[in-house]
C-alpha cells in the first residue's frame, strides 16, 4: 500500500515540476534567446522602435488597437469586448444571418463603399446616404431613426453600449441629459418596464431615439469634434444630419430603400473580424481601399494636394507591405500600428524636446 502511495506521490511531484516548472523555463528561455522581441510583447514607441519599457510604448505590433480619426488606417474589425481587449481573445462566432454582424458590416461599408456602375461609377455612396436620410422617409413613412430603432431594439442598445459610471461615453452622457429633460418619456418607460425602476442609457436607447426622430426629423446623435477650453479637441455629441455616423448607422435602411444599387466589393478583411480578434494586419488590398480616405484627410490637414499626397503614402504601402516566408505564400500584409506611426512621422511629427 505505502510503495503505492509513494510512486503515485512522486508520479504527481515529476509532473508538476517537469510540466509547470521546468517545461514553461524552458519555453521562456529559447523565446528570449530566439525571439526577444516577442517574448517581450512587440512594444514599439513612437518612433516605431522596438522598446521594452511599457511606459514608452505606444502599442504592440502583435495587438490591433482602435484608430477612428480618417487620417489613419483602420485594423480589422474587433471580436473582443471592449473593442481590441487582449485579455479577451476569440472569435465572435456570429453567423451570416446575425442581425449584430450585419449591422457591423453595415457601419464599416456606410462611409466607404461606391458605386461599381452607373454615371456615379467609383463615387461614394455616402453624399447620397447624407440626401436621402435629410428627407427623413424610409420605404414611404417618415421617420427613419425611430424606424431603424424599433426594426432592431438590440442595435439601438449596442450603438448606446453598457454605461460605466465612472466613465460614460459622449452618447451616454447625453441621453442622461435627455432623460432629465423628458420625464414623462422616463416615467412611461417605468411604467411599461416595471422591474427597471433605474433605466441605464441603453435600456432607454429606443424611447431616446424615437424621441429624436419625433422632435428633430432628419437628425442623428453623432460625434462632432468641439475644441475645449485649453485649446484640445474633445468629441461631443450633438444632432447631425450628414457625416460618417448616419452614413454608417442608415447604410443598411438606405440600401433596403434601393435595392438596385450596384456597390463595389470591399476586402472581406475590412468588414470580418479575425479568428482572434485581435488581428494587427491588414491586406494590401485593405490598406489601398482605405487610402483615398486617409490621403484625403492629411491632405485636407496640411493644405496640399490630395493626389500627390495619395502617390507618398501608396509609395509608403508598397515599402512596408510582407507577405510570409518572404513573400512565398500568402498575400501581402500591412501592420496598421507600423503604417499609422509612420504617417505621423512624416505629415505630424512631435517637437524636439529642447
Amino acid at each position: 500500500m505505502l510503495r503505492h502511495l509513494r510512486a503515485c506521490l512522486l508520479l504527481l511531484v515529476s509532473t508538476v515540476v517537469i510540466f509547470c516548472v521546468l517545461y514553461p523555463l524552458v519555453l521562456l528561455g529559447i523565446g528570449k534567446t530566439a525571439f526577444p522581441a516577442q517574448a517581450e510583447g512587440s512594444l514599439v514607441d513612437r518612433n516605431g522602435n522596438l522598446v521594452t519599457d511599457p511606459s514608452k510604448a505606444v502599442g504592440s505590433r502583435l495587438i490591433a488597437q482602435a484608430f477612428s480619426k480618417d487620417e489613419y488606417f483602420q485594423p480589422r474589425p474587433s471580436a473582443t469586448s471592449p473593442a481590441y481587449n487582449a485579455a479577451a481573445s476569440g472569435a465572435s462566432n456570429w453567423s451570416a444571418n446575425n442581425v449584430q454582424l450585419r449591422d457591423r458590416v453595415a457601419q464599416a461599408l456606410g462611409p466607404i463603399v461606391k458605386y461599381a456602375a452607373g454615371e456615379k461609377k467609383g463615387t461614394p455612396v455616402g453624399p447620397d446616404i447624407d440626401a436621402w436620410f435629410k428627407k427623413d422617409t424610409f420605404q414611404g413613412k417618415p421617420g427613419i431613426v425611430a424606424q431603424w430603432a424599433d426594426a432592431n431594439n438590440s442595435t439601438a442598445q449596442n450603438w448606446v453600449g453598457t454605461l460605466d459610471p465612472k466613465n460614460p461615453s459622449p452618447l451616454q452622457q447625453y441621453i442622461l441629459g435627455w432623460a432629465k429633460s423628458h420625464p414623462a418619456d422616463v416615467a412611461k418607460f417605468k411604467k411599461d418596464n416595471p422591474d427597471d425602476s433605474d433605466p441605464s442609457p441603453q435600456d432607454l436607447a429606443v424611447v431616446f431615439f424615437e424621441s429624436v426622430s419625433k422632435e428633430n426629423p432628419g437628425k442623428f446623435p453623432g460625434a462632432v469634434d468641439h475644441t475645449a477650453a485649453d485649446g484640445k479637441t474633445e468629441k461631443k455629441i450633438d444632432l447631425v444630419s450628414e457625416g460618417s455616423d448616419v452614413q454608417s448607422t442608415m447604410f443598411d435602411l438606405w440600401l433596403a430603400d434601393h435595392p438596385k444599387a450596384e456597390l463595389e466589393k470591399v476586402p472581406g478583411d475590412l468588414v470580418t473580424a479575425s479568428g482572434s480578434g485581435l488581428d494587427p494586419d491588414i491586406t494590401l488590398d485593405n490598406a489601398e481601399y482605405q487610402l483615398d480616405r486617409v490621403a484625403g484627410a492629411w491632405a485636407e490637414k496640411l493644405h496640399r494636394d490630395a493626389a500627390g499626397v495619395s502617390k507618398e503614402i501608396e509609395a509608403m504601402l508598397q515599402e512596408r507591405a510582407t507577405a510570409p516566408l518572404g513573400g512565398l505564400v500568402g498575400v501581402k500584409m500591412i501592420n496598421v500600428l507600423e503604417m499609422n506611426i509612420a504617417l505621423t512621422n512624416r505629415y505630424a511629427p512631435a517637437p524636439s524636446a529642447k
